[in-house]
């Protein structure tokens, strides 16, 4: 039987993970090959410069540039902090004085006798990357970074907002196709909560006032989206939002029930704790948003390589386009000859044999393969 290559979604109990943990700048590594990390261990570690302020000091003192000096309070690397006098003239007799004061915490960086302006600098932030995983350090990536290894169960999700977060899974629904309810969401305090269908904007506002670091949901409607978000999501990559709750969705958007497999390993993992990230890019680099519960990596095999995202009979796929947008099924035959569609166009399909019995043809294009 042909055989084609398509965008895929991996869902896996138990595999083996590989992720490159990495600081935007070049930093110090805390870690070495071989360390055991928790998901917290800081692995990285970066100085962010802080922003840099310039005070007319000659002209608020009323002086020449060159006369700056024998005004200073502070010098060059010297620490100061809000309301700190930088520079200072006696005036007559000790009264009438001018003072420069610092605005900032931080420190003097420069003071120039031909501008007259004092440049202070704020303290440097501290930049850190988090293991995010507890697992094993692989390799390093010297001044930027480390790649860990890890094994446990990994769902990828088709969309999320808000960025990486830590929690204990906590089921909240009955069932894969049941809604999540406002009410019936209690003591989740730093829970990644696992919802059926659908969220709506209720719901998703209580998950986050009730103090849950996450929710997995099978579908949400783009009104529900807006409300928590606050704007309309582009096609630009997701994670930066400023939410207080990371919201992942693995079928679609509307009201779809979350496939069973997913929901049968994700209730499975109940009580222990998920990494999440909701991250998602659907342009070139795909990036999709993923929940992790890792084990005990003692005695895995060497890391594997991901299956290769090969379309063949059998293969589980999701339609990601209407008609049959979010149904789920199995791949009975890869037709090679092109084939007319509802828009007229000629493209290569596939014949889909859906979990609801009937069988159906659908372009190539518009499948998603599920990895197994």
């Amino acid at each position: 039987m042909p055989v084609a290559y398509t965008p895929g979604l991996r869902i896996a109990a138990d595999t083996i993970l590989r992720q490159t943990r990495r600081l935007p700048m070049r930093g110090e590594v805390l870690v070495r090959p071989g360390d055991s990390v928790g998901a917290e261990t800081v692995v990285a570690r970066a100085e962010l410069p802080g922003d840099m302020h310039v005070l007319r000091a000659a002209q608020m003192l009323h002086v020449e540039p060159n006369e700056l000096a024998q005004y200073l309070v502070k010098r060059p690397g010297d620490e100061v902090h809000p309301g700190d006098v930088v520079a200072r003239t006696q005036g007559l007799w000790g009264l009438f004085k001018s003072d420069v004061r610092s605005p900032i915490a931080g420190a003097v960086e420069e003071i120039s006798t031909t501008s007259g302006y004092v440049r202070l600098r704020e303290r440097p932030k501290s930049v850190e990357v988090m293991a995010h995983i507890a697992g094993r350090v692989a390799e390093i990536i010297e001044g930027e970074g480390a790649v860990l290894e890890a094994r446990g169960a990994l769902i990828q999700g088709i969309f999320g907002v808000g960025g990486e977060r830590r929690g204990r899974v906590r089921v909240a629904t009955e069932g894969p196709d049941q809604p999540l309810r406002p009410g019936a969401l209690t003591d989740c305090e730093g829970c990644v909560l696992i919802a059926g269908s659908s969220a709506d904007g209720a719901a998703i506002a209580s998950a986050a006032e009730a103090g849950a670091s996450g929710l997995v949901v099978g579908a949400v409607n783009d009104q529900a989206l807006r409300q928590y978000v606050g704007y309309d999501i582009g096609v630009a990559i997701t994670g930066q939002e400023a939410v207080p709750m990371t919201l992942i969705v693995t079928e679609g958007f509307g009201e779809l029930p979350m496939a069973r497999r997913t929901w049968e390993l994700l209730s499975s993992l109940q009580g222990q704790l998920a990494s999440i990230d909701g991250a998602t890019q659907i342009r070139a680099g795909v990036i999709r948003p993923e929940i992790i519960v890792t084990r005990e990596l003692a005695g895995a095999s060497a890391p594997e390589a991901p299956p290769a995202q090969i379309l063949e009979g059998g293969a589980r796929v999701r339609v990601i386009r209407e008609p049959h947008f979010g149904a789920l099924g199995r791949v009975s035959a890869l037709p090679s000859a092109l084939t007319e569609v509802e828009t007229e166009s000629r493209v290569r399909i596939a014949m889909v044999k859906l979990d609801r019995g009937d069988e159906v043809r659908v372009p190539r294009a518009n499948l998603e393969l599920i990895q197994e």
